[in-house]
């Protein structure tokens, strides 16, 4: 039997690291870490079955690692994919030009009055001019809960380095539109 699962632990293992490391979007990476979990479970009984109790104790902490990766990838990640798709949408059919997501700044550390806020998640630029019209930033939150989303209109709003600098100050920031994860549009 414990041959048996370390052969299922090793291919599911080999699998989910070829979909994760493909970087094929937020849904496959969520499916390697699916795949991980379950290599991470088999390699737990491997270790239960041949007395190995580092191993398990590696994979218990390993199938905690797995289950957040799969709530990061099919959740939180998904959900912030599904809001960029709603705004890009809605622009459609709303007054002025139609807008796509970009990921140009993505994870990018936002600068307030010279102290770092948050991170920047997408930004929405437009089809036909190619200007970028606005970024989306968060603020908050652990590990993607409780986090609070902004749109900043591009006009606030310049990359210095490696940072999305804003040049508002605090109370206008403050007074930044909030927006939903799975829906940029706003009010």
């Amino acid at each position: 039997m414990d041959n048996i699962a370390s052969w299922i632990a090793t291919a599911a293992t080999i699998f989910a690291a070829c979909l994760t490391a493909s970087n094929l979007g937020s849904r496959i990476t969520g499916y390697g870490f699916i795949v991980f979990t379950l290599g991470s479970i088999a390699w737990f009984t491997v270790g239960y079955l041949t007395g190995q109790p580092a191993l398990m104790w590696t994979n218990v902490v390993m199938t905690l690692l797995n289950l957040f990766g799969v709530w990061r990838w099919l959740g939180r990640q998904a959900k912030l994919e599904e809001g960029a798709r709603v705004a890009a949408e809605a622009s459609e059919t709303e007054p002025g030009e139609k807008l796509f997501p970009v990921s140009l700044l993505g994870s990018a550390p936002f600068m307030l009055e010279g102290e770092q806020k948050g991170s920047c998640v997408d930004g929405m630029v437009g089809c036909g001019s190619g200007r970028l019209a606005y970024v989306v930033v968060s603020e908050g939150g652990l590990a993607g809960v409780g986090e609070t989303f902004r749109r900043v209109p591009w006009r606030l709003a310049k990359v210095d380095g490696e940072h999305l600098v804003l040049t508002c100050d605090r109370e206008a920031y403050e007074r930044l539109e909030q927006v939903d994860r799975q829906d940029w549009r706003g009010q």
